[in-house]
């Protein structure tokens, strides 16, 4: 067994056997890719109530650590959110495998004729947080893209994810593929993730999902490139001419329907001449639900609001908490979430076709969104079977990070003896 006190060895380990897996896997027929995920389906769905029963004491150890009631809700795993689990993986084996797909071919005067093909990464590491559920989801967008994945769960979802990943192994196995395809780093040490950052002789690329912590303890000490996932500071902006009703449900979704997902709403921002018409009730409603309201001078005079302050306006709560201020004009909410944004995901609230317009084309975050509950910003509901999570960078991929963003390309070139003169 593996000496798991000694973090520069087992690293160097799990790299080395991630790097062969990587080879055979870059090879491997999307017959083999989509059986082994329909197996590893089956084996999370015949394994939930062993799931659970690690799920629960994670639960402990989350209540041990003071989780907040939102990160809590983030661990936790129920039937449902299994079953979930289960369709996403079902979900990604019925996609369309992404290797070697040509993405675009042309022919040269000299006699060439050029395809760029879609290829694998190689080897993926992904650090991530709470979420055990991650765990399935990136170790089969890694497998679908044909890259290995070196998986390093947050200390809170151990158990989880070590029940989790034995499914995926499970599904490999099934498919006669190498194992080491999908291997979850089996320590809570953090030395390990500090290992994980610098492997750069057998590590491709990193993706961290988490908060701002380890997404900036990722970019500091990263030498392997990383798929920046920043947090999730989400604005919404109800227009002049926003509808009422689109308005009312659409921001109590947004905000409460899962606090602790980086889609969920942590800015309101409402046009002044609405505030009396529209913004008054979304903050009487959000109030009744239980949300904590940071409001501005002209919003404190609602009754139950409580005084903002300025880091409020850059905060990723992840709890019943949101930050609401009025703006003049669409102008001021684009300059406001240009200032304070993360570049994650925005929303506008209008019937105004030129207003959103203007939103869509004046910000430049990954996701922008009209009349639409932020709570959307998620690969699964956008078709991608589960995502890894939503890079808000500008090279490579960018949103949310599916099979297709886990791939690179190459160049085919052919020609009947052509020389250069």
């Amino acid at each position: 067994m593996q000496d798991h006190s000694d973090i520069p060895t087992l690293m160097a380990d799990i790299g080395t056997r991630a790097r062969v897996a990587s080879s055979q896997l870059a090879n491997a027929s999307p017959t083999a890719k989509t059986q082994a995920l329909m197996a590893a389906a089956d084996a999370v769905w015949a394994a939930r109530e062993t799931i659970i029963a690690a799920n629960e004491k994670d639960m402990a150890f989350g209540r041990d650590k003071g989780l907040s009631d939102a990160m809590m809700d983030r661990l936790l795993l129920t039937e449902a959110r299994i079953q979930s689990m289960v369709d996403g993986l079902r979900a990604i084996a019925g996609q369309e495998d992404p290797i070697g797909t040509v993405m675009t071919e042309w022919d040269r005067p000299t006699g060439l004729h050029i395809q760029r093909v879609r290829t694998p990464l190689g080897v993926i590491g992904i650090i991530y947080e709470s979420r055990p559920n991650v765990t399935a989801d990136a170790g089969a967008l890694c497998l679908k893209s044909g890259n290995a994945a070196i998986l390093r769960g947050g200390s809170e979802s151990f158990y989880s994810a070590t029940a989790i990943h034995a499914c995926l192994v499970a599904g490999l196995r099934a498919a006669g593929l190498p194992e080491d395809a999908i291997q979850l780093i089996p320590t809570r040490d953090r030395a390990a993730v500090s290992e994980l950052l610098t492997m750069t002789g057998t590590v491709d690329v990193i993706v961290p999902r988490g908060g701002k912590g380890l997404v900036g303890l990722v970019q500091r000490e990263a030498r392997v490139p990383v798929f920046a996932h920043l947090e999730g500071i989400v604005h919404i902006y109800v227009d002049a001419n926003a509808d009422p009703v689109k308005a009312l449900n659409v921001v109590l979704n947004a905000k409460t329907r899962r606090t602790g997902i980086c889609g969920a709403a942590e800015c309101l921002l409402i046009h002044r001449d609405v505030v009396d018409t529209i913004g008054q009730g979304l903050i009487r409603a959000l109030l009744d639900a239980g949300v904590e309201v940071r409001a501005d001078e002209t919003l404190q005079a609602i009754p139950g609001t409580v005084a903002a302050t300025q880091a409020d306006w850059g905060t990723e709560f992840l709890d019943m908490v949101i930050a609401a201020r009025v703006v003049p004009d669409i102008d001021a909410a684009i300059a406001h979430i240009r200032t304070y944004g993360s570049s994650h995901t925005e929303c506008i609230l209008t019937e105004d076709d030129a207003a959103a317009g203007q939103f869509f084309d004046q910000l430049d975050s990954a996701i922008l969104m009209r009349n639409v509950s932020t709570q959307f910003a998620d690969g699964g509901e956008f078709g991608m079977g589960a995502e890894i999570g939503i890079a808000t960078g500008k090279l490579h991929a960018r949103g949310p990070v599916g099979a297709e963003q886990l791939t690179s390309f190459k160049y085919l070139v052919t020609g009947d003896g052509a020389i250069r003169s």
